[in-house]
């Protein structure tokens, strides 16, 4: 973490100097606004967090709710989904907070045989992430985004009691052409509304949401014609995997899940209940807390469960939908329309919450769309970059709805087709779990060829890095104080490029070497990307951010000698960054070139977008190609 670079602060990093004219609580509502989110959801307040960092950028979240959530809902944070948190800054502060999956474990009953464990799965596979799968209350998310959101410097807070009731796109205006009638929720104020006017509005307000509404989508898919029940309690049990993640599967009374929370005794569990009537919603039963105790006791049984408290709970079924379009053009007019309403999360996409991938897929969503939405409205890009966010993330959704139904199918079987396999020694649940493993842990996204996404021609140069795939980072020294750390972790939540070039053997940055030559390149050649894309006056790493990473161990190379590139000077003082350089971290023994296949005699270069994926990768030599990619996607600014 950097700061004092535009001159010493004292106090907390994270709170950036206020702006001037920031909109204090109890302010009028403004006439106009570059982005309004609708919802203060994982995936809204996501996106306002991104957005929060630009002064420039108005920026207006609205809620129907009264305030901020405190409990319930959603639990599950992938490790996709912490390698986020990272590039935020708070990925340390869930891990000390939340509660760590590292095993599963899978119980059955079936053929008036009692209650046994039957299986147990290591939960995230060695070496697929540096990040845990974790599992915290969604309200204590919520808080990280908004403390992000408050130290900003326009000191943003969300709008209560105001929902999205309509809105309309006139096509023909270039500034503000969306306007937005707003509704108090309030019951001092209830039904009086508002109107303004934004340049773009993002609706993530849920399944039932008016902003999908008001651009005509609309949700398809099949409904789950089951109840299940949910509910967050303290209680005693000598049932023995309490502390684990476990499915618990009875021989005539259905299924349930143990999801341990945060703190050391709290507990959510996922009990399934009734099949519904066609037409039927779980509401009509007239279900509540004590059915979800009563159901979970006859499954768990012979083991005891005494509720001491319910903290929270609910009643749900949930089918598998999904939206045609993740934003208001038709597909016909793409050639001719940017895109001026997105949606994201419940309301393009639901399913149910038995693979813990709803709250990461919706924060997946805004975090692919808040870079996009920066870098058009600060003038680094086109709007006609806004069309790549339904493309990406529609098929990721769809990836996502098409693995929940299968997977709930498995978790709800029935105990007589869920018997052990004989090859492996796994209920099927279980075997399922291990093989869909990469997929909740978050990490199957690939991202199709684009604009964004290059060919895989060049995939040979680093196998390790998948086209299209989230970077996979891995640990390296850092020149300048010798600190080990993981490169991936350089990835912030700030709208820059990163391009991290892997040097070849011998090369020790030296003049006439490989590095240096594509650092002065780079820096100086007006065909550069670097020179195109940065405005004059902003940092040399403003839009495009250039590290390097040597092969030898940290006492073999001499940061003075390394080019000026990866020494560049920023800010009002143009101090000197010094966390530009890294090499291998041979110590521990864990080379970063090995482990993700670099090739040790080229190198390459490896291009990796702002929502932490990985955009291109090429040879150290391939100018014209590294042109070729960044002027596709942003605008030549000198």
């Amino acid at each position: 973490m950097q700061f004092h670079i535009n001159g010493f602060k004292p106090g907390d990093p994270d709170l950036h100097i206020a702006s001037a004219n920031y909109r204090k609580a109890g302010d009028p509502l403004p006439q106009t606004v570059d982005v309004l989110i609708a919802g203060s959801g994982p995936a809204g307040l996501c996106l306002a967090a991104q957005l929060s960092k630009y002064p420039h950028i108005s920026t207006m979240l609205v809620d129907p709710k009264s305030g901020p959530m405190e409990k319930g809902q959603a639990d599950g944070i992938s490790v996709r989904s912490m390698e986020m948190f990272q590039a935020f800054g708070f990925a340390e502060k869930v891990m000390r907070e939340s509660v760590w999956i590292n095993e599963t474990t899978f119980w059955g009953a079936a053929n008036d045989k009692p209650l046994t464990r039957q299986a147990r799965v290591q939960d995230v596979p060695d070496g697929i992430s540096e990040m845990p799968h974790v599992l915290i209350n969604q309200a204590r998310v919520h808080d990280m985004f908004l403390d992000i959101m408050r130290q900003s410097p326009n000191r943003f807070e969300p709008d209560y009691c105001l929902r999205v009731k309509d809105l309309s796109v006139d096509t023909t205006q270039t500034q503000f052409p969306v306007t937005v009638i707003l509704e108090h929720t309030d019951p001092t104020r209830e039904g009086q509304t508002i109107t303004l006017r934004a340049n773009y509005v993002v609706g993530c307000d849920g399944a039932r949401s008016s902003v999908r509404a008001a651009i005509g989508g609309a949700l398809h898919g099949d409904a789950a014609h089951h109840a299940w029940g949910v509910m967050d309690v303290l209680a005693v049990t000598d049932f023995p995997d309490w502390r684990k993640k476990a499915f618990v599967r009875s021989q005539s009374d259905g299924v349930l899940m143990v999801l341990p929370r945060e703190g050391g005794h709290l507990v959510r569990l996922y009990v399934e209940l009734d099949a519904l009537g066609e037409n039927e919603r779980a509401t009509d039963r007239g279900m509540g807390a004590q059915d979800i105790i009563v159901r979970a006791q006859r499954i768990f049984h012979p083991y005891k469960l005494d509720v001491k408290e319910v903290v929270w709970s609910s009643i749900y079924e949930i089918g598998h939908r999904l939206t045609d379009k993740f934003d208001d053009v038709p597909t016909d007019q793409i050639a001719t329309r940017t895109p001026r309403v997105m949606l994201a999360g419940d309301a393009c996409h639901t399913h149910s919450p038995k693979a813990g991938q709803g709250m990461n897929v919706s924060m997946g969503d805004t975090f692919n769309l808040g870079w996009k939405l920066v870098s058009v409205l600060t003038g680094r890009a086109d709007p006609a970059l806004l069309h790549t966010y339904s493309a990406e993330r529609r098929a990721a959704a769809k990836g996502l709805v098409d693995f929940d139904h299968k997977w709930a199918r498995v978790v709800g079987e029935k105990a007589e087709n869920s018997g052990i396999d004989q090859t492996d020694g796994l209920p099927r649940v279980a075997r399922e779990f291990v093989n869909n493993l990469p997929f909740t842990c978050g990490l199957t996204i690939q991202y199709e060829h684009s604009a964004l996404t290059a060919s895989s021609a060049q995939q040979h140069l680093a196998q390790g890095f998948d086209l299209g795939k989230r970077f996979h980072s891995a640990p390296v020294v850092r020149l300048a104080d010798a600190k080990p750390l993981h490169l991936g972790h350089c990835v912030e939540a700030d709208a820059r490029f990163r391009l991290f070039i892997f040097a070849p053997r011998g090369d020790s940055g030296a003049p006439l070497g490989e590095v240096s030559t594509l650092c002065e390149w780079l820096e100086h050649n007006p065909d550069s990307p670097i020179w195109r894309h940065t405005a004059p006056g902003e940092d040399t790493d403003s839009v495009i951010d250039a590290r390097a990473v040597f092969q030898q161990e940290f006492p073999e190379l001499e940061y003075g000698a390394m080019p000026t590139l990866l020494r560049p000077h920023i800010g009002r003082y143009k101090l000197c960054d010094y966390e530009k350089v890294f090499c291998s971290d041979l110590k521990q023994g864990e080379n970063i070139f090995e482990m993700r296949g670099i090739n040790r005699e080229q190198g390459c270069i490896v291009i990796v977008r702002p929502d932490q994926y990985v955009g291109h990768i090429l040879p150290l030599n391939a100018r014209l190609e590294l042109t070729e990619y960044f002027s596709a996607i942003l605008r030549v600014r000198r």
